[in-house]
């Protein structure tokens, strides 16, 4: 009996986690910042910029992919950064991001989103900030 109940509770762990890539995968917005975070770091105020949604929304969007492990933070001092996890991330994680890079990279849509992030990095992440507070 116990052997079944650590299986059980096991296999509801490894469900729990597909789940929340699933969910985090099931909208275009969080997959299309996956994408746009292969071009390295970015801050928020970047990826608002990016997608033109509200600071909350994309701030929601982000805290999917983190939960789902598919994006990692730090903080430094007002700015809050998000970068793909590293080669010590998951098996399941970087499985998850090659088929992505793999099946969406020269999805139209994506290059655009690629040239559009070449400009907005080159900007002060600062008058990006100030710039969507006044909107």
């Amino acid at each position: 009996m116990f052997v079944f109940r650590c299986v059980a509770k096991y296999s509801f762990a490894v469900m729990r986690e597909f789940m929340k890539v699933t969910k985090a995968l099931a909208d275009e917005n969080r997959v299309r910042t996956l994408l746009a975070l292969r071009q390295g770091e970015l801050c928020v105020c970047q990826i608002t910029e990016l997608f033109g949604l509200a600071p909350s929304t994309v701030s929601k969007h982000l805290s999917i992919l983190f939960q789902a492990g598919l994006v990692e933070s730090r903080k430094d001092g007002r700015w809050i950064y998000y970068k793909l996890p590293g080669q010590d991330a998951p098996v399941e994680v970087r499985e998850t991001l090659d088929w992505i890079e793999q099946s969406l990279a020269d999805n139209p849509h994506v290059l655009a989103d690629v040239k559009q992030l070449q400009k907005i990095v080159r900007q002060d992440p600062t008058d990006l900030c100030k710039r969507q507070t006044q909107k």
